[in-house]
C-alpha cells in the first residue's frame, strides 16, 4: 500500500537576539551619524573600520550586522553575513526592518544630527527599503556598488526629494556591476530621484572606497 506524504511548510514569531558594531562616541560634538549596511560575507565588526579614518569626535557610526551567517568558501574559515536571498524575500525584508528599527531605538539619535544612511553592495538593497518602509529621513543616501531594488518607485521617495542628497558610486572595473549593468542602474536612480543625483565613478573593483567615504560630508558635487 502506497502512503502519500504531504509535506507543510509552516511559520511562527519568535523573539532573537542579534549584534550590531558602532565606531567612536555620540557626544555634543557628534555633527553626523552614520548608518551602513555591509555587502555579503561581510561582518558589520569589520565593515565599521573603513569609517575609521572620519573624525572620531564628530562621526558616530552605526554598523547593523546581518542576521543570516555563513563559512566563506572555499576554506570555509571565515564567517560572513548575508541580508537576503530570493527565498521568502518579502517576510525576511520585514524581519530586517523590525531588527533596523530594535537598532535606532536603542541608539536614540538627536533629531537634528546630520544623518547619512549607506549602502554597500548587498546592502544597498536593505538600506533603500528601509528608508521606503520607515519613510527615514536621512540627509545624505549613498549607494555603494550595488543594485536598486526593483519593487521600488520614484513615488516612494517623494518624502525625501529636495531635501536629501543622493549618491550613486561604483568603480570603473566593477567584476560585478559592469558596464552594462551600470547603464541601467543610472537609469533607474534617474527615474527614481530625477536629475539631481551625484554620480560618482572611481577607478577600481568591487570594493569600499574609503577615499570617497572620508570626502562625503563635505564632498563636492560629482556629475
Amino acid at each position: 500500500m502506497n502512503v502519500k506524504m504531504n509535506s507543510t511548510e509552516k511559520e511562527i514569531s519568535y523573539t532573537s537576539t542579534n549584534s550590531y558594531s558602532t565606531l567612536n562616541s555620540l557626544t555634543h560634538k557628534t555633527k553626523t551619524v552614520w548608518f551602513v549596511c555591509h555587502g555579503m560575507g561581510y561582518l558589520s565588526r569589520y565593515f565599521i573600520n573603513y569609517f575609521k579614518e572620519l573624525n572620531p569626535e564628530e562621526n558616530y557610526i552605526i554598523s547593523p550586522q546581518a542576521q543570516s551567517k555563513y563559512y566563506i568558501a572555499p576554506k570555509f574559515k571565515h564567517v560572513g553575513g548575508s541580508w537576503l536571498t530570493k527565498e521568502n524575500t518579502i517576510k525576511e525584508t520585514e524581519n530586517v526592518m523590525q531588527y533596523f528599527d530594535a537598532v535606532l531605538k536603542a541608539e536614540q539619535l538627536p533629531k537634528d544630527i546630520n544623518f547619512i544612511v549607506l549602502g554597500y553592495s548587498q546592502g544597498v538593497s536593505v538600506a533603500m527599503r528601509y528608508v521606503v518602509k520607515r519613510q527615514l529621513n536621512c540627509n545624505q543616501l549613498v549607494l555603494m556598488s550595488g543594485g536598486i531594488p526593483n519593487e521600488l518607485v520614484s513615488k516612494d521617495f517623494d518624502f525625501l526629494k529636495g531635501k536629501t542628497k543622493v549618491l550613486l558610486i561604483y568603480g570603473t572595473q566593477d567584476e560585478y556591476m559592469n558596464e552594462k549593468r551600470m547603464v541601467y542602474e543610472k537609469q533607474r536612480i534617474h527615474e527614481l530621484f530625477g536629475i539631481k543625483v551625484d554620480i560618482i565613478p572611481f577607478e577600481g573593483k568591487h570594493e569600499v572606497n574609503t577615499a570617497i567615504i572620508n570626502n562625503l560630508c563635505s564632498s563636492k558635487k560629482h556629475k
